[in-house]
């Protein structure tokens, strides 16, 4: 008897502690999402992540006693209703968020159906792909309307009507999506039984080069046997309150998502920062945003203009955990920006809710969006105040300031937000101001130094007043060492001259061409690290100087290496130490107009970028003519000798290269044999 109630005792202690523990477990969950939020940087280098930008709000299995079976698509009414096509069960599910069961409609005249639309008058139009027609329920679930494969010749006859998803604008005119359909979204209006207006937006075929140049170089029959270059079908459809279209697509990369105009011409075209390899869904916000959701249940946010705000959700690994899907069908988005996201192979839906920082920011966004600079203002310090580094609110604020013409400000925010053209369109402004304050300091000025030039010049001619100057000049470049380092000038300027001096007068010097080396990875990692903001191309606060300095080294050393090596073969008179004081003094051009670059790139805004751009042209140009002459003249050879040397030394370069790979790997399994060794024997021995 008292074993049996210590037994009791025992049982309920691990019943309670058990209970404990998952409410503990409960909470948790309920304050920490199963996954990360990323956001993109400024400059659309990588993805970091930020704070939560949405919560696992509940999970919805069935509505009433009914559950779902393979349910296809999603829409989330003004009111809170949820309508889901049920495919598996031929139907469609009404309910709404606390798991109500409000009604079913089409049960015996549905067969599969794919794609549900509900109006604001409650009208429910649906794509059934089997029954291969489009049906249309008033409120109370009766058929007012069908719709089947369209008449017009301009359909295609040869084509099938295998509806799979539907919108419809305030007109009343259907947006389809036809299961094999290449040709684009199907439009079709609801007069006469359904007019054919024609298709929209359709997807491009795969232009790549390289299955361009096999088409063109491939006979009838091997072009016969090839896959077909077909445009890839949209996978899904949404419409936002403007009556714009959106799509996604799979293996489009970076045009998955698409915003059509009533063109049919995508105007988020280059300008969406990411793209899913096999997006499910596309869903528009209430606050000028989109969002798309992958299969796997990775659901990305979007600003209008295709900028992306939040990456969250992803894959279910076995644990069911809350806010992980498996296989995602659908995404919608109700009136309080609670997102519904339908799992097709768990049978369920997952909502999902926003938090405070996301709040701040669609409220921000949707003001931004509609000019109201001032007042999205105080938003975005606020999500700034949470997260001083979430680039998309600096970039907004940005331009906020820009349009306030508070141009110190709007640059800031656009530096610490890597929006360049914020940065550019603000330097510009103030530019402008400083000229306009100091434009009379600017001339006088001017006018002072040209005064003094032909003064000095006159007084040059008259009483010699630089003979002191010239007669320094003239000893210094008597020094051999100050002649040797002049050099490398003359050889930019008279290239022929120059190259015949090297070959043949004793002109190449070791310790000037080490010196405009040296001269030269300076310059490089200083344009490299410290330019201006608007011609830096690599992340900011990431310094690689060692790295920098030994690519310089290797490719320089390899340079003149393997172009020894093949001019000797080839009859070159050029020995090692004269190709490699010519291929320095190519640098000269570089090390003489980089300065320049630098300095312009302080000042010089966008609109100007063109100077930067030509000077480069001119530096890359010149070093390019040097280093053809110095190959053929220092080792005296023909152009089309020349030629053929320099394809030979980049092949030579390349086989050096993949030689070095090797036998880094090879040499890394020998480490790593190696210390598995020595790991065993420690692990054996005790030590």
């Amino acid at each position: 008897m008292m074993k049996t109630k210590i037994t009791r005792k025992i049982l309920v202690f691990f019943a309670v502690t058990l209970i404990f523990s998952q409410v503990l477990v409960i909470k948790a969950s309920a304050d920490k999402a199963p996954y990360s939020t990323l956001t993109i940087t400024g400059d659309k280098s990588e993805l970091r992540r930020t704070q939560t930008a949405y919560f696992p709000h509940r999970t919805l299995i069935r509505f009433g006693d009914e559950a779902l079976n393979n349910p296809a698509d999603m829409c989330v009414t003004s009111d809170g209703e949820i309508y889901i096509s049920d495919t598996g069960n031929s139907r469609i599910v009404v309910g709404d968020m606390d798991g109500n069961l409000l009604g079913i409609i089409g049960a015996g005249v549905l067969e599969t159906p794919r794609g549900i639309f509900v109006t604001n008058d409650k009208h429910i139009y649906v794509a059934d792909r089997d029954r291969q027609k489009i049906y249309v329920f008033d409120p109370e679930g009766n058929v007012v309307a069908e719709y089947g494969k369209p008449t017009s010749p301009l359909y295609g006859d040869a084509l099938s009507f295998m509806p799979i998803k539907i919108v419809v604008n305030d007109a009343g005119i259907m947006f389809v999506i036809c299961e094999g359909n290449t040709n684009g979204i199907s439009m079709i209006s609801p007069n006469e039984d359904g007019i054919f207006l024609g298709y929209f937006g359709a997807n491009r075929a795969d232009r790549s080069i390289i299955r361009v140049i096999l088409r063109i170089i491939a006979t009838d029959a091997q072009r016969a046997r090839m896959v077909s270059n077909f445009p890839p079908t949209p996978d899904n459809i949404c419409i936002d309150e403007h009556g714009l279209l959106y799509t996604v697509t799979r293996g489009d990369e970076m045009e998955t998502l698409k915003r059509l105009n009533i063109a049919g011409r995508n105007v988020l075209e280059g300008r969406v920062d990411v793209y899913d390899d096999v997006p499910a869904a596309v869903a528009a916000g209430n606050h000028d945003n989109v969002y798309m959701v992958s299969r796997q249940g990775f659901i990305y946010e979007f600003t209008n203009e295709g900028e992306l705000l939040f990456i969250f959700g992803g894959a279910d690994d076995g644990t069911q955990r809350v806010g992980l899907c498996t296989l995602v069908s659908a995404i919608a988005v109700d009136t309080s920006d609670l997102l519904y996201v339908l799992d097709q192979d768990k049978n369920q839906i997952q909502i999902f809710a926003p938090t405070e920082f996301t709040e701040l920011l669609h409220t921000a966004i949707y003001l931004y969006s509609k000019g109201r600079y001032t007042e999205s203002k105080e938003y975005l310090s606020r999500v700034l105040e949470v997260n001083s580094m979430f680039d998309y609110a600096n970039k907004a604020i940005g331009r906020a300031y820009y349009q306030e013409e508070n141009y110190e400000m709007a640059r800031l925010h656009a530096r610490l937000a890597k929006d360049k053209t914020g940065y550019s369109d603000a330097a510009w402004e103030l530019r402008n101001i400083w000229l306009r304050q100091n434009v009379i300091w600017i001339i006088a000025w001017g006018a002072g130094l040209i005064a003094l030039f032909v003064i000095v010049g006159i007084l040059d001619r008259k009483y010699k007043i630089l003979r002191p100057l010239r007669s320094f000049r003239s000893r210094a470049s008597d020094i051999p060492i100050v002649r040797k380092m002049m050099y490398p000038w003359y050889f930019m300027r008279h290239p022929i001259d120059g190259c015949y001096g090297i070959a043949r007068e004793g002109q190449a010097s070791l310790f000037a061409a080490n010196v405009l080396l040296c001269l030269f990875t300076v310059f490089f990692i200083i344009n490299k690290y410290l330019s201006g903001f608007l011609q830096l191309n690599i992340i900011e606060g990431r310094y690689e100087v060692m790295s920098d300095i030994g690519v310089v080294a290797v490719v320089m050393f390899s340079l003149t290496g393997c172009n020894y090596l093949v001019c000797t073969i080839n009859d070159g008179e050029g020995t090692l130490k004269k190709l490699y004081c010519a291929f320095a003094y190519c640098l000269t051009p570089y090390v003489t107009f980089i300065p320049l670059v630098f300095i312009l790139s302080h000042v010089l805004t966008a609109n100007e970028q063109f100077l930067i751009d030509f000077t480069y042209a001119l530096i890359i140009g010149w070093t390019a003519v040097l280093f053809f002459l110095s190959v053929r003249n220092v080792n005296n050879l023909m152009s089309r000798s020349t030629i053929k040397v320099l394809f030979l030394t980049v092949f030579t370069m390349l086989i050096l290269a993949l030689l070095v790979f090797i036998i880094y790997v090879l040499w890394s399994q020998v480490f790593e044999f190696v210390s598995a060794l020595w790991r065993e024997a420690v692990y054996r021995l005790g030590l």
